[in-house]
């Protein structure tokens, strides 16, 4: 059982780098460091988004309007560690 438990929570680890490497190519791309034309960063960030986007939308649809600020990655990150953290709780 402690390593299926284990197994779990390193996938959760991963998407939340997943989650944060998402939302600082996003920022790159926003701020013109890195452009979407060049193949390379245009499939990283295809991939970033199709991995990410399915988790963020039903949070984006609940979080008021912000203006230009998305938070929803950060909620999301929180709800994931919490959700370790129960894991973890429960399975001592």
């Amino acid at each position: 059982m402690n390593s299926l438990i284990i197994l779990i929570t390193t996938v959760i680890d991963i998407y939340i780098w997943l989650l944060i490497a998402s939302a600082i190519l996003s920022w790159l791309v926003a701020f013109n460091v890195v452009n979407t034309s060049n193949r390379i960063v245009y499939a990283v960030g295809d991939f970033l988004y199709r991995i990410t986007e399915p988790a963020l939308r039903p949070i984006r649809r609940i979080l008021p309007n912000l203006g230009g600020l998305d938070i929803s990655p950060v909620v999301l990150i929180l709800l994931l560690i919490f959700v370790r953290n129960l894991i973890w709780e429960y399975a001592i």
